[in-house]
């Protein structure tokens, strides 16, 4: 026999139905918790003050009531304390793993009933801490205007992927480009055969990597369309998630970047969150609980990871909190906005780090607490975004992950925020909510945690979990880009190389390809271009830092300058050569830096810059 109690008392007369919760009218405490049982238990529960109710059942005395809550059910027995308490929360979830280990795991009945006690004693105390956790909404949160806004959102940045890489696409991937897509799918096919449709899952081995690309882009942009009216958004979304991998398996090295992947293992985890209707307008039902709590979890690995990498990769400056001493002027594609944080005072920019490790590691772990707590978190996470926008064009992925933090705010929030209803309002078409079979959601929320725990093994360098089998299944799963371990900037660059493209008709006097984003001119004040990504810039920052080696699509950018490719020609700002194209082409290296203040003042520049040697030497066309 478990070691609750005894046998429960009965009252003569039950109540007719339903179970009864009574409770302490009097006390403000009491009253905001019995709402949140009174919400969850819908049409299974009645909740009555004691001093009303109370008198029916003579033999319920009034100090009991004031000591505790009472449940009285249909057939008379009457439940008291945290007994009650957890027999009401299992009324309105149907099932209570609560209940169950009180009633079966040794000692959590007697533990249980401690803490009731300990609380019932302090309740003034309670309260204020309830207050200041939860606010005024103890309720069973909902998240059906936070589920619809956030879906919104992720086919505005669906649509951005796509555009932003459909107006590169010749110049990188196209016939012309750097990187031609059908030869590249050749070879894939030539070297593994059969196993390409796995190792390298894109419909381009269907259609071809030629104009079928062009197709890919244009579904991408009519489906993202779509999602964000509200139109079959589960298929969309599932649609969605097939062309984006579909580019990314021909899109090579150009779209092998973290937000790539992580736009992937968000639309296919976004498929469980949005109804399964086919026209869900201005639907907005509060969605499965563990479907938001799939989104949740990205949300938190992301940005744990992120701050992880830093400190597991033995880099000291982000032990020593150096590390925004380079980061501003180092990142990829930094804006004007970070020349001026470069300029902070070394105690600030420390600060800063710390603050961002605060938030990276600190954060993410708020998403699981009370409701306050969790707003908090998100709130966090969501600042964090917006200041590393502010200093680096870092494409979509600072929208996306705001979009994560946002999917944090229940209804309750949101009607507080814009102080109007947001959820179940008129709509010209009403629908019934459906979603994704839980038959189906639970087994694939096992599969998803199982992955990305997996995922996260190397990354966190457990190496007591490392072996063979582990390192099989991330290689099995690995093409699909969707249960991802995430981090970036493990190891901070301290220098900036960058390499410039230039031409010439003589051999002696060469004329620069000014970038659309990448530092060229030093004159040039840095700019502000996500959440588009120019993707040749970004990848010449990566080919710099990997010098003395020289990456081969460098050389063809070259050649192709050489040739006067309209297509390559589009990814620069401007063409030096508008009336033919140059006789030679070379690429320097050089190292740059963020100019001081006194020295932009004197002469206008951002940059100073300094030659280091030839990336690739003057190439002619035979």
């Amino acid at each position: 026999m478990p070691d609750s109690v005894a046998a429960p008392r009965r009252v003569a007369q039950p109540p007719v139905g339903r179970p009864l919760l009574l409770f302490d009218g009097d006390c403000g405490f009491c009253r905001l918790w019995v709402e949140r049982w009174r919400a969850a238990g819908g049409h299974r529960l009645d909740v009555e003050p004691s001093q009303q109710a109370g008198p029916r059942f003579p033999e319920i005395s009034p100090a009991e009531y004031a000591e505790a809550v009472q449940l009285i059910a249909t057939d008379g027995r009457v439940f008291s304390g945290a007994e009650a308490a957890l027999r009401a929360r299992a009324l309105g979830a149907r099932r209570s793993w609560l209940l169950a280990a009180y009633e079966r795991v040794p000692g959590f009945a007697a533990v249980s009933e401690s803490v009731y006690r300990v609380v019932a004693g302090h309740r003034p105390l309670f309260s204020r801490l309830t207050r200041l956790l939860w606010g005024r909404e103890v309720r069973r949160p909902e998240f059906g205007f936070g589920s619809w806004l956030f879906l919104r959102l992720l086919g505005m940045v669906n649509l951005i992927a796509f555009l932003s890489f459909w107006v590169q696409l010749p110049g990188l991937v196209g016939p012309h480009g750097l990187m031609p897509a059908q030869p590249f799918l050749d070879a894939v096919h030539a070297q593994i055969g059969a196993a390409r449709f796995w190792e390298l899952p894109t419909l381009c081995w269907l259609f071809g990597g030629g104009a079928f690309l062009h197709v890919l882009c244009a579904a991408g942009v009519l489906l993202s369309l779509a999602l964000i009216a509200g139109i079959a958004p589960a298929v969309c979304l599932g649609l969605l998630w097939v062309a984006y991998l579909s580019l990314c398996g021909a899109g090579q090295v150009f779209l092998e970047y973290q937000w790539d992947a992580l736009l992937l293992e968000v639309n296919l985890l976004a498929v469980f969150l949005a109804p399964w209707v086919w026209r869900a307008g201005r639907l907005r039902a509060d969605p499965p609980r563990l479907a938001r709590w799939l989104l949740w979890w990205l949300l938190i690995r992301l940005m744990l990871l992120s701050g992880a990498v830093k400190l597991l990769s033995g880099d000291p400056v982000w032990t020593n909190l150096t590390a925004l001493y380079y980061h501003f002027q180092t990142q990829p594609l930094p804006t004007w906005v970070a020349w001026y944080a470069q300029q902070l005072p070394p105690g600030m920019l420390r600060a800063a780090c710390a603050l961002m490790f605060v938030i990276e590691l600190g954060a993410p772990l708020l998403l699981l607490g009370p409701r306050r707590v969790r707003h908090l978190g998100a709130a966090l996470l969501i600042l964090l975004q917006a200041l590393i926008a502010l200093t680096g064009n870092y494409t979509f992925f600072n929208l996306l992950t705001a979009g994560l933090g946002l999917l944090c705010f229940d209804d309750a929030f949101w009607r507080s925020l814009l102080r109007r209803p947001v959820a179940g309002g008129p709509s010209p078409a009403p629908v019934r909510a459906r979603w994704c079979p839980r038959r189906g959601l639970v087994p694939a929320a096992g599969v998803v945690l199982s992955l990305t725990l997996l995922a996260a093994v190397p990354t966190l360098r457990l190496r007591f979990l490392w072996n063979g089998w582990v390192a099989g299944v991330l290689e099995t799963v690995g093409p699909l880009r969707s249960f991802n371990s995430y981090g970036l900037f493990a190891v901070m660059t301290k220098e900036r190389p960058e390499i410039v493209i230039e031409g010439s008709d003589d051999g002696r006097t060469w004329r620069p390809y000014e970038f659309k984003a990448k530092p060229g001119d030093p004159h040039r004040r840095p700019r502000f271009v996500a959440p588009h990504q120019p993707r040749m810039d970004w990848q010449l920052w990566f080919a710099a830092l990997d010098y003395p080696n020289i990456d081969p699509w460098v050389s063809t950018l070259c050649l192709r300058l050489l040739q006067g490719s309209p297509d390559v020609l589009a990814l620069f700002a401007s063409n030096p050569f508008p009336a033919k194209p140059p006789r030679q082409v070379r690429a320097v290296l050089y190292d740059y830096a963020f100019t001081t203040p006194a020295v932009r003042a004197a002469t206008g520049r951002w940059w100073e810059r300094t030659p280091v040697d030839l990336y690739v030497r003057p190439l002619a066309l035979r």
